[in-house]
């Protein structure tokens, strides 16, 4: 969709280049797929030149403008079965933006998912500066985040020895290759077991456990942390049919990783 309002398209773009009116261009696939009329200038990022995937010290730091076939093939198997979740054409794979996915802070993002499941922290930079949030506390609603005006999404990191945890992923649709109503994350996390509610929910829910629990504990876990009020619903799923798959996939994420 032509965004007939903007006049001009700065690139490479900065924190400090920010005034009202703008907005933080990456893939351009949420951007441009409605109208946005109070929208006057576009701040280029991928101009900047960030590298898409940067390991150092054991932790890697994905870029914002990382495009979801990047990091698909980045060879990280928890990363590229969370890029399929799209259930997109190899056009938005390359294209779309893993910074754009987490700030659209659609429930449905499986950079959303990724993140949280992985204790990924975001780098924030803005007019005051830069600050770290992690991605389970970046979307804090349905189309709502923590960045504040003018601030723009760096990077995400997460830690190799995090990647390379044993993980189980389960998706839900109403259709074969709709939009995700579920997306629930397992990790094995030493003797613990870390599980990540997704998609179902307005923002992410994490779930810890010092021991791997059983059928009983998660599920009183799932009725205890998440609220009702919690799960979406929209055309692509009632609240009642995501909290009943959300149960469900918890219990078989469970047994997945418990055997």
């Amino acid at each position: 969709m032509d965004l007939n309002t903007v006049t001009e398209v700065i690139s490479p773009a900065e924190p400090g280049q920010w005034r009202p009116g703008d907005a933080w261009l990456g893939g351009g696939t949420v951007l441009f797929a409605e109208p946005r009329p109070h929208l006057s200038r576009l701040l280029d990022l991928t101009g900047a030149g960030w590298p898409a995937l940067t390991l150092r010290d054991d932790v890697l730091e994905i870029a914002a403008t990382c495009t979801i076939a990047e990091l698909a093939g980045s060879g990280y198997e928890i990363a590229r079965q969370c890029c399929q979740a799209f259930l997109a054409s190899f056009k938005i794979w390359n294209v779309a933006t893993v910074g754009g996915n987490l700030c659209a802070a659609l429930p449905a993002g499986p950079m959303i998912s990724l993140g949280a499941a992985l204790d990924g922290i975001c780098l924030v930079l803005g007019p005051d500066g830069a600050r770290e949030v992690p991605v389970a506390e970046f979307v804090t609603g349905d189309g709502v985040t923590v960045l504040s005006e003018g601030e723009l999404l760096r990077s995400i990191r997460v830690s190799e020895e995090t990647l390379s945890q044993p993980f189980a992923i389960r998706q839900g649709s109403l259709h074969t290759h709709g939009r995700s109503g579920v997306l629930l994350i397992g990790r094995r996390a030493g003797n613990g077991f870390v599980l990540t509610v997704t998609a179902a929910t307005k923002r992410p829910y994490v779930l810890r456990f010092p021991h791997m629990p059983s059928a009983e504990v998660i599920q009183i876990a799932l009725t205890e942390r998440i609220p009702i009020d919690a799960y979406m619903s929209d055309i692509h799923g009632l609240p009642a049919w995501r909290r009943h798959l959300t149960r469900l996939y918890a219990e078989e994420i469970r047994q997945e990783l418990a055997a």
